[in-house]
C-alpha cells in the first residue's frame, strides 16, 4: 500500500502542464472596435483646429476670387463706356480726312473761298463733337519732334537739313486716339540726315 502511494505523484511534485504554463498573448482588438474608440480631447481640439484653418483658407480664396471678379467687371464696364463709340468714330475718320484734303486743295483756288469757309466750319464741328467723346488728334505740331513708333507710322525717309535724323519731317495724315487707345497712327515722313551744325 505504501508503494502505491509513493508512485502517485503529489500535486506539488507533479510537472506543470505545458498547456497551462504557456500563456497565450492577448490578441489585438478588432479594427472596428479600435475605430469606434472615442478620440481624446487633445485629438478633438487638433482636428477642429485643422478644420478651422481649412475653412479659413477656403473663405479667403473665395473672397479674393470675388474681389478679382468685381474689379474685372468694373474695368470691362469702364472700357465699354469709353470705347462703345469707337466703331462709329472710326467710320467718321475718312470723312474728316476728305474734308482736310478739300481744305488743302481749295486754299489754292481763289474762287473757292466761300466754299472753303463752309468746309472749315464743318470740319471744326466734327472735331469739337469727337473731342467731347474723348478723341485726340495726333500729328499737328509733331513736325520736328522725334519719331514715336507708338503713335507714328513712317511712310518714307527723306533728307532734311533743318532737323536731326529720326525726326518727323512732315505729317501726311493725322492720327487719332480715343482716350488711351490708338485708333490710327499718324502717317509721317521721317528725316534721314542730321547736319552737324544742328546738333
Amino acid at each position: 500500500m505504501e508503494k502505491i502511494k509513493q508512485d502517485i505523484p503529489s500535486p506539488e511534485n507533479s510537472p506543470a502542464d505545458p498547456a497551462l504554463e504557456k500563456e497565450e498573448p492577448l490578441q489585438d482588438l478588432p479594427e472596428d472596435i479600435q475605430e469606434n474608440q472615442e478620440p481624446t480631447l487633445e485629438e478633438k481640439v487638433e482636428q477642429l483646429t485643422l478644420e478651422l484653418e481649412k475653412q479659413k483658407k477656403e473663405t479667403l480664396r473665395i473672397l479674393a476670387d470675388s474681389e478679382n471678379l468685381k474689379k474685372r467687371l468694373l474695368r470691362e464696364k469702364n472700357d465699354f463706356c469709353q470705347f462703345a463709340t469707337s466703331a462709329i468714330i472710326e467710320s467718321i475718320l475718312p470723312v474728316m480726312d476728305n474734308l482736310e484734303l478739300a481744305l488743302q486743295h481749295g486754299k489754292e483756288e481763289q474762287g473757292c473761298k466761300n466754299l472753303i469757309v463752309g468746309v472749315e466750319m464743318t470740319l471744326n464741328i466734327f472735331r469739337e463733337a469727337l473731342k467731347k467723346q474723348g478723341l485726340t488728334i495726333i500729328g499737328p505740331g509733331d513736325q520736328g519732334k522725334p519719331f514715336d513708333p507708338a503713335v507714328h507710322e513712317a511712310m518714307a525717309q527723306t533728307p532734311d537739313a533743318t532737323m536731326d535724323e529720326g525726326c518727323v519731317s512732315q505729317v501726311m495724315q493725322a492720327g487719332y486716339k480715343l482716350h488711351n487707345r490708338l485708333l490710327r497712327p499718324a502717317k509721317v515722313l521721317v528725316s534721314s540726315s542730321c547736319p552737324p551744325e544742328s546738333k
